[in-house]
């Protein structure tokens, strides 16, 4: 009689055992399901940031561009005031006589010069960004 009860004892613990491992299983492959999901977003998030690391790439260097243009602002105004304080006043006379209209005054030369050489360069560099924005946004 111990036989008997010893062999259905076994067969008892398999089952409660293999119960245990299915069940071990499926929780395993839930947790491999979600890792995967994981996995997938955290290459979205890779992708979205290394997008907005180009923007940020190309916004630095227009702040760099702006920044240039805007000191030197400080030599085209002063430019300005110099070649402003050059041109000659018209001298009033004893008798109150005045110019005649015709009489134009002398102006100076052009002191501004705007360079070109980069105007190539920078159109091509913004063709570029433009089509990586368009990219970016065509892509899901």
């Amino acid at each position: 009689m111990r036989q008997g009860s010893t062999n259905g004892n076994p067969n008892a613990q398999s089952t409660g055992q293999s119960a245990a491992l299915l069940a071990r299983v499926n929780e395993k492959k839930a947790e491999l399901e979600n890792l995967k999901d994981l996995r997938d977003l955290s290459a979205a998030v890779a992708d979205q940031m290394e997008a907005l690391q180009q923007k940020l790439a190309t916004l630095s260097d227009g702040t760099e561009a702006i920044a240039t243009v805007v000191g030197n602002w400080h030599n085209v105004l002063q430019a300005i005031n110099m070649a402003s304080a050059k041109i000659p006043n018209p001298r009033e006379t004893e008798h109150d006589q005045t110019v005649p209209e015709e009489t134009e005054l002398p102006l100076p030369q052009t002191l501004v010069r705007i360079p070109t050489e980069h105007a190539p360069a920078l159109q091509a560099q913004a063709e570029l960004a433009m089509e990586d924005e368009q990219n970016t946004a065509a892509t899901p």
